[in-house]
């Protein structure tokens, strides 16, 4: 998400630049009798191929969420098995020239990013949530790990081209400009009624239906907004964006290849929790988000608490504070008891399996 500010600085830099050129546009070619009243990547054949919800909190990285969010549906799709794909939103912003500070990846920089590099797993490169630039780097042989799109293009601003793109190519990436009551959406069909214009931002659509009027898209603000992380659009909302001078709003990919399930251990911080506070061991939500000199995102630890970790494919997790090994186990349940002072640490959780690696990183607030 960008606010309106940068949103605008975004659009002039932008409209500088010379964007390569791309394969042709979905045009609309009339009305096609074989669309279906109702699609949608959520329900192929009573399949739903798409994944879970993520959380792109705090950081501004809604690009990479919206393009990885298509790019793992087309996968399960392509295997036609649903095996939890989990690929590394954050690689793909920061590696394709996306910063925190601008507030956005240029789009068409990450598919052009996608289409000659690709993104590996979330193992190579985890988010840690955090608010600000740092530096950054993937796992050493990221590059074997990698999922790549042959082609991307522009789909034009009618139904009935929006529609075929979606059932012919798969989820779109849409661009949108929101108004302040997008935010306290909790579902039915999604069309602007009051307060001012709030930003931009960038989803995945799915799907559409004819009787409600709406596209059903896929938002990456966690689970606990909109309707469980998803929402309906109205065919009437006017939200579609052209930030990038003569494009539509609304992008496809197409043509998903590489290393869909890398023979590489899987590892997740399951605690503590982004956006939780733990009292003594006691896990409860955040309540008060934004406190000075507190980072948003990171657990705040009072009384010390336990790491725990899944981890799979794995005969061993290394636990790393700040950057030094603290503890080693090699039986599962992974666990680790965290004491540090006062402050933001860094707590990485490294799973092996001989020389292959995987990581998740957690960025904790210790009061005490």
């Amino acid at each position: 998400m960008v606010t309106m500010k940068r949103m605008l600085v975004a659009v002039a830099v932008l409209l500088l630049v010379a964007v390569p050129p791309v394969t042709a546009a979905v045009e609309d070619s009339g009305p096609i009798a074989a669309l279906p009243s109702s699609f949608s990547w959520r329900d192929i054949n009573g399949t739903d191929y798409t994944t879970v919800i993520k959380n792109q909190a705090p950081a501004p990285t809604c690009e990479a969420y919206a393009l990885v969010a298509a790019m793992e549906t087309l996968m399960q799709y392509q295997m036609q098995e649903c095996f939890g794909p989990d690929l590394s939103e954050t690689h793909l912003y920061f590696y394709a020239g996306g910063t925190y500070e601008a507030g956005y990846v240029n789009l068409v920089d990450a598919a052009n990013y996608l289409m000659a590099h690709g993104v590996p797993d979330e193992g190579c490169y985890p988010d840690p949530h955090r608010p600000f630039d740092y530096p950054f780097e993937s796992l050493p042989g990221w590059e074997n790990r990698t999922v790549k799109i042959r082609e991307w293009g522009w789909v034009d601003l009618t139904e009935d081209a929006i529609k075929t793109a979606l059932v012919e190519h798969g989820p779109l990436v849409i661009c949108v400009s929101f108004w302040q009551d997008f935010y306290y959406y909790t579902g039915g069909v999604y069309e602007h009624r009051w307060g001012r214009l709030a930003g931009g931002h960038v989803m995945t659509m799915v799907g559409y239906d004819d009787e409600e009027r709406c596209w059903i898209v896929k938002n990456s603000w966690g689970d606990g907004w909109g309707d469980d992380g998803w929402l309906k659009i109205s065919y009437d909302a006017d939200m579609f964006a052209d930030w990038y001078g003569e494009d539509t709003g609304v992008m496809y990919i197409d043509g998903v290849h590489g290393v869909f399930q890398p023979d590489v251990p899987e590892v997740e911080i399951a605690q503590p929790e982004i956006y939780h506070t733990y009292l003594f061991g006691h896990a409860f939500p955040t309540i008060f988000r934004s406190l000075p000199g507190v980072q948003e995102a990171a657990p705040r630890i009072v009384g010390g608490t336990t790491v725990s970790v899944q981890a799979e494919n794995a005969d061993r997790v290394s636990f790393y504070l700040d950057g030094e090994l603290i503890h080693v186990d090699e039986e599962a349940p992974y666990t680790w008891r965290l004491e540090a002072s006062f402050g933001v640490h860094t707590v990485k959780a490294l799973a092996s399996n001989g020389e292959k690696r995987s990581q998740d990183i957690r960025d904790v607030f210790v009061v005490f």
